[in-house]
């Protein structure tokens, strides 16, 4: 499975984005957003399984992020609201082979299938 990610920017404090994952093929399991910010590690950020649409999202995130999916499209969507500097880093999708738990949603070796990034970049 080939994921190609897209939407990312630079943006002010306060402003949104919208990020879009497209698959290659139909995804079965979930679809994830994970970033990575310069010298830290890849954390999760959101996730959507495919049977039900159930989502889980970081803490830090709630409330400003949600994840969307169109499983005809094979493609799902980050829409982040409110952005802050903390929100810098490169977004990465990911999909995973089978449907998640909730509590394993965010577990980065769960998912299979990651695309390339894209920077998003939020100025104070």
């Amino acid at each position: 499975v080939q994921l190609q990610a897209s939407g990312g920017g630079s943006v002010q404090a306060g402003a949104s984005l919208s990020l879009s994952c497209s698959a290659s093929e139909q995804i079965f399991g979930n679809m994830g957003w994970f970033r990575q910010a310069p010298g830290k590690e890849r954390e999760y950020v959101a996730s959507i399984r495919r049977s039900d649409g159930a989502s889980s999202y970081r803490d830090s995130v709630k409330g400003r992020f949600t994840i969307s999916r169109d499983r005809a499209k094979n493609t799902a969507y980050l829409q982040m609201n409110s952005l802050k500097p903390d929100d810098t880093a490169v977004y990465y999708c990911a999909a995973s082979p089978r449907g998640l738990a909730m509590s394993a949603m965010s577990i980065l070796s769960m998912y299979t299938s990651w695309g390339q990034g894209t920077q998003v970049t939020v100025s104070s």
